[in-house]
């Protein structure tokens, strides 16, 4: 048994530009100012409700939850009217494949909803290739070991026949209290630096370079 656990923002899909508009609409619509793009994107993996707590610490709770509707709403919207652009990024089609192929289980752990996994996955034609998709509708958010050990179960794997891939620290913590190897990737939100520090056992710089990792050749 082989079982891959993929983030999803700033490891398969590129996100970035949608994330950062619906926060902004978010926080506009609920009257309060907006944190820099670059504190969003510091947050980005975490569970949106958790991540508002951080970025809107001096709001009340009526108002950091209407952040969170509003995001909702403007991410649904943005979708809805095919403007929401989560491109895969260069090389990840054919390494999902080309891990399949191989016979190596993959999983999703990403704090996106249920909704919102599903319609990134299915645009994109890939999601027969997953055996679990852990989302932040089921969950406890990242570093929380719950995705990543839901996974292991849906899969029928053992910690140690598994890797967690993604591209913050919240993933890489994850991992470690999930007794998993945990894999960095160099593309998405957080630094090298702090993958390391957040207990990656390596950290890829390129999707070729993951393949390798994971014994795939390019």
């Amino acid at each position: 048994m082989k079982l891959a656990v993929f983030d999803c923002d700033g490891t398969l899909v590129d996100g970035q530009a949608d994330v950062l508009w619906s926060m902004a609409e978010a926080f506009r619509r609920a009257d309060h100012p907006a944190p820099e793009p670059a504190l969003v994107r510091a947050m980005v993996g975490l569970s949106l409700p958790v991540a508002i707590r951080t970025l809107a610490s001096d709001a009340d709770q009526s108002t950091r939850a209407a952040i969170v509707e509003h995001y909702k709403h403007a991410f649904r919207t943005r979708r809805e009217q095919g403007l929401l652009n989560e491109p895969l990024y260069d090389g990840i089609a054919e390494l999902l494949h080309a891990l399949h192929a191989d016979g190596w289980s993959l999983a999703v752990a990403t704090g996106k909803s249920d909704r919102g996994l599903a319609a990134c996955l299915a645009g994109h034609g890939l999601t027969e290739l997953f055996v679990s998709l852990q989302t932040a509708d089921r969950h406890p958010s990242k570093p929380h070991p719950a995705m990543l050990e839901a996974a292991l179960f849906e899969a029928g794997a053992q910690a140690d026949e598994a890797v967690m891939i993604g591209d913050t620290s919240f993933d890489m913590q994850m991992a470690r209290a999930a007794n998993v190897r945990a894999i960095g990737v160099d593309w998405g939100y957080h630094p090298v630096d702090e993958l390391f520090a957040a207990g990656a056992d390596v950290v890829a710089r390129s999707v070729a370079a993951l393949g390798e990792e994971l014994g795939i050749e390019s």
